[in-house]
């Protein structure tokens, strides 16, 4: 019997750390070992502020290729497709968010 994979660790992969090495940023904990997860608000805003640092690195590549400073094409295309799926991800992640926020509100106690 084979075990179920978890649709979580297939795609992070895909979005571990672009600025450096090391595994998903998404998924640290902010301890040492064994420490606690870190809060989901860090994990949330360190997304954003990766998603927005993709995107800035896009802009440099597209704009390196526009002057002819030594960009190559694909890097500029590689660069933009990795910062529009980083935004498409965390796009559905705030969808997720916000949809399990409504059904709260919606319960009745």
């Amino acid at each position: 019997m084979q075990p179920l994979m978890n649709p979580l660790t297939a795609v992070v992969p895909a979005f571990s750390n672009p600025v450096g090495a090391g595994g998903s940023p998404w998924l640290s904990s902010s301890g040492g070992q064994g420490g606690a997860p870190a809060p989901f608000s860090d994990l949330l805003t360190d997304a954003v502020g990766q998603v927005n640092q993709l995107e800035d690195q896009a802009h440099a590549a597209v704009t390196g290729l526009m002057t002819g400073s030594g960009v190559d094409v694909h890097q500029a295309m590689i660069a933009t497709q990795k910062a529009s799926m980083a935004f498409e991800l965390a796009l559905a992640v705030r969808n997720k968010a916000v949809q399990a926020y409504q059904q709260v509100i919606g319960m009745q106690f």
